[in-house]
């Protein structure tokens, strides 16, 4: 084999070592932008019970904003600072208070400071009764404050950095009302768009997927 030869195989397998060494470090820059944006950003979850409904569907798919509230090292709870506090009526993502590897996802009712009241059903905020337009309620007995606090419960008034939240589905959620308010530093995020919606239930392979769900802004 010639020099020329030597050459030219030196120097293909030079160009064959060089593109595996940019899709290698294609993969890493990917990797780093997606810990990136999932730490930081942007992260997915998917509904798995009914506690939302009818706002949100078991099977619903659904970004939330983690910049809404806090910035926080990726992966942990320890927050960096905070960026804003949630609003009544916003639908938030969180640790679950007992179970901290669990995400709930409920929307606020009351903030810091709000005296809150629940009477046969009937939600109170510094005394003025709520515009309940969001609450979905499939039970019509009354259950009295001393058997649960599904339908009664305090007056109570929300801690500093808390909040007190509910499923939009009232007779059917686990939320503040049975395990107390959510804390600022086990804020997620905020939940703001569907992004796919699955109907496993569905006779029909043809509406698996609910098309009229996707890309809808969540309120």
């Amino acid at each position: 084999m010639n020099h020329r030869q030597k050459d030219g195989l030196g120097v293909g397998m030079e160009k064959k070592k060089s593109k595996t060494r940019e899709y290698i470090e294609s993969l890493v820059i990917a990797a780093i932008i997606a810990f990136f944006v999932r730490g930081f950003i942007v992260q997915a979850f998917k509904i798995p019970s009914s506690s939302m409904e009818p706002t949100l569907l078991i099977g619903d798919h659904l970004l939330v904003n983690r910049l809404s509230y806090v910035m926080k090292v990726p992966f942990t709870d320890t927050v960096i600072f905070s960026l804003g506090s949630p609003k009544k009526e916003d639908v938030i993502v969180f640790r679950y208070p007992m179970d901290k590897n669990k995400d709930f996802i409920k929307r606020v009712i009351a903030t810091e400071g709000d005296k809150l009241e629940i009477v046969n059903k009937v939600i109170y905020v510094n005394d003025k009764r709520i515009d309940d337009k969001w609450g979905h309620y499939t039970d019509n007995d009354i259950i009295p404050v001393y058997l649960s606090p599904k339908d009664n419960l305090g007056p109570i008034v929300v801690p500093k950095d808390s909040y007190f939240v509910m499923g939009d589905n009232r007779d059917r959620s686990l939320d503040s009302r049975f395990w107390g308010f959510v804390k600022k530093e086990d804020l997620v995020g905020k939940a703001f768009i569907l992004y796919f919606s699955w109907n496993n239930k569905s006779n029909s392979v043809l509406d698996y997927i609910r098309w009229n769900r996707i890309g809808r802004l969540i309120h």
